[in-house]
């Protein structure tokens, strides 16, 4: 995601330009409406407003003598002959004056800090707010000196704080604030200023404050939101202040602008990233009708828009309008000489063809991609994983295995230097190495995973995912205590990401049901499957397959506790369930009968055999795949790699 500094330095010189001589006045910013439009401009990009018409603080004087050009040395001439004549109060605010003049002027950060050392000796510190602010933005535009930055706005936030309440440049600074804090990854602080911020501005609206007036503001904050709401892992909240972010472009743009079909993009973009697939469909339809309608079938804006609607086609598993489109993508870029986004494209169309089932013709694309690629490069590494993903398909495991070497050769010297894709890597490897049952390489390429997103704060919702996935597998190869603390783990940071009734958490607390229950702990037990089929319940529905078997686990362990009036009345939920299924389910309703008599013979007092418990692997769609594109910067061509079959297992018997 893009962040919004530049776009208020641009804000507040364009009221800097139109209040000439008057930019430390307290009531700078007090009011805000638009200058004739340009041609095409943008509100977020190009902001402007009206002088101000209050000028405490400064005098500024009629005369033409007085009135500086943007090059103050221009009129100096003339200001030399009349020195003489003014008094001392006169030639003081001359050269308040100028020194106020040489710090607008001025455009590179060196130039702006030694033009405001100069106005620090001239100015009153009550005057420096705006100052401060503009030195603020244009340090975490650069983004070299966060600290910096930060400590410019709280001296700014300071000043304005003396008088206004609330005002636009009180929220101005809280945005930069915001800024400044998440760069140095405090994201709490961050949040905290932002939605300062934006009750702020909501409350300058309530008073009779336009919207358009302080959009570009507003639009700034709920940019900053979503950043900071993506880096601690709440995606979808983060997704949330993405379409405000859209709604206020809306409102400002014409509807076939240019700008407003890249916004459409980076929102599917967004949703992709989440592996909302679904949700990102009507936007990057919107942005492709955009994009052709002003830059025709041949753009590069389109051809964009074309791979990225063949990556949401293939998550839909529509995969033939995938390949369709990625071929359009293809034709484009090989005209415009784009070689890099054409690799991409092509390993795109390979995992294209692997989950369409053509395995030869995926190696063959992959084969003519690697040539393309520099030896030690990333993009190498992930033409590899893709060719071994085809070979497993072809039962030709040890091919399979050589490719995932090279690949994780190339992966291990990159650990430092690309992290987050590093270990969103290591973890489809481990997928491909887990479908040949190779489950210890599997794990261990996992918990490496694990120990880089740890470091990663934005990465928390990956990092529920691949404790999640060990958990599942040491619980598949056996390892029941060494499961619970990392099933336990991503319970918590999916339920962080995500909220406590997403249909991911159900899946670890049943798994974490299973894990007691082997453990002999049926009363734990019976409290993680309850929880799993609540959840289950209202995110899959009562009569989806593994709200079932969610239920059929507390039946079990109601049985393992000797609650057997319990236990055959969720024994028959299962029955009545499965049974709606109709003649699809005829093999599970017969054996949740069977089970229901199993419950009334013990109940009577008899013995049988016990019931095994489901634990289900995590749901190989949506967040809970390996999400390499879940970053604001992703690269859409890693997307692809985890669509499609991804565990041979459903679900593994946990015998008590």
């Amino acid at each position: 995601m893009r962040r919004a500094s530049s776009s208020l330095l641009s804000h507040l010189t364009q009221y800097r330009t139109t209040c000439k001589g008057r930019v430390l006045s307290r009531d700078f910013i007090s009011d805000i409406s638009p200058l004739p439009r340009e041609e095409n401009p943008s509100p977020f990009s190009h902001p402007c407003v009206k002088p101000c018409n209050k000028t405490h603080g400064l005098l500024l004087l009629k005369s033409k003598t007085h009135q500086f050009q943007s090059n103050p040395s221009r009129n100096l001439d003339t200001l030399v002959e009349k020195s003489s004549n003014l008094s001392s109060r006169q030639r003081k605010i001359k050269e308040k004056s100028e020194i106020e003049e040489a710090f607008e002027s001025a455009r590179t950060t060196e130039e702006i800090l030694i033009a405001f050392e100069d106005m620090e000796s001239a100015f009153d510190e009550k005057e420096l707010g705006l100052a401060c602010l503009k030195v603020g933005l244009k340090l975490d535009q650069e983004g070299t000196d966060p600290e910096k930055s930060l400590a410019f706005a709280n001296r700014a936030l300071k000043i304005f704080d003396s008088t206004d309440k609330a005002s636009l440049p009180v929220a101005m600074t809280l945005h930069l604030l915001g800024s400044a804090s998440y760069s140095l990854k405090k994201f709490n602080d961050s949040l905290g200023y932002l939605n300062r911020a934006k009750r702020i501005l909501g409350k300058l609206e309530e008073e009779g404050s336009s919207v358009h007036e302080m959009r570009p503001v507003l639009h700034a904050v709920q940019l900053e939101l979503a950043n900071t709401k993506t880096a601690m892992g709440r995606r979808e909240e983060a997704l949330v202040d993405l379409r405000r972010c859209l709604e206020l472009k809306e409102m400002a743009l014409d509807p076939d602008s240019r700008e407003l079909g890249v916004a459409n993009r980076d929102l599917a973009e967004a949703y992709v990233a989440v592996l909302n697939f679904k949700e990102a469909l009507p936007f990057c339809l919107k942005a492709l009708e955009i994009h052709k309608a002003q830059l025709g079938n041949n753009s590069v804006e389109v051809a964009h828009d074309r791979r990225l609607l063949g990556v949401i086609y293939t998550g839909l598993e529509e995969h033939e309008k995938a390949l369709a489109q990625n071929e359009l993508s293809q034709k484009v870029l090989k005209n415009w000489g784009l070689s890099s986004d054409l690799l991409r494209v092509e390993i795109d169309a390979a995992n294209i063809q692997i989950a369409l089932g053509k395995y030869d013709e995926a190696i063959t694309t992959l084969k003519g991609v690697v040539p393309q690629t520099d030896k030690e490069s990333e993009t190498r590494a992930i033409v590899f994983i893709s060719m071994a993903k085809a070979l497993s398909n072809q039962e030709k495991f040890a091919d399979s295995k050589r490719c995932l070497e090279i690949s994780c050769g190339i992966l291990d010297k990159k650990e430092t230097v690309s992290p987050g894709e590093v270990a969103e890597a290591y973890m489809e490897v481990s997928m491909l190495y887990e479908t040949m049952n190779e489950f210890e390489t599997a794990i261990s390429l996992l918990k490496r995973s694990l120990a880089i997103l740890e470091n990663l704060p934005q990465e928390q919702h990956s990092e529920g995912s691949v404790s999640a996935r060990i958990g599942w597998l040491l619980l598949l190869t056996g390892k029941v205590p060494q499961a619970i603390p990392y099933l336990e783990s991503a319970a918590e940071r999916l339920k962080e990401s995500f909220g406590a009734k997403h249909f991911g958490v159900g899946y670890i607390y049943n798994n974490l049901g299973a894990a007691y229950l082997e453990l002999e702990r049926p009363q734990s037990a019976a409290q993680m499957f309850a929880v799993a089929k609540d959840i289950m319940d209202v995110s899959l529905g009562p009569h989806h397959a593994d709200s079932i078997e969610a239920c059929q686990n507390l039946s079990k362990a109601y049985g393992s506790m000797g609650s057997y009036p319990l236990a055959m009345e969720f024994q028959q939920r299962v029955i009545d369930a499965w049974e709606s299924h109709g003649p699809s389910a005829r093999d599970e309703f017969r054996e949740a009968h069977r089970l229901l008599e199993q419950l009334k013979k013990k109940a009577r007092g008899s013995l049988s055999e016990e019931v095994p418990i489901k634990a289900l692997p995590l749901p190989q769609t949506r967040e809970f795949v390996s999400t390499r594109s879940s970053k604001p910067d992703f690269q859409l061509s890693e997307q692809l790699s985890y669509v499609g079959p991804q565990c041979s297992g459903k679900a593994i018997p946990v015998h008590s």
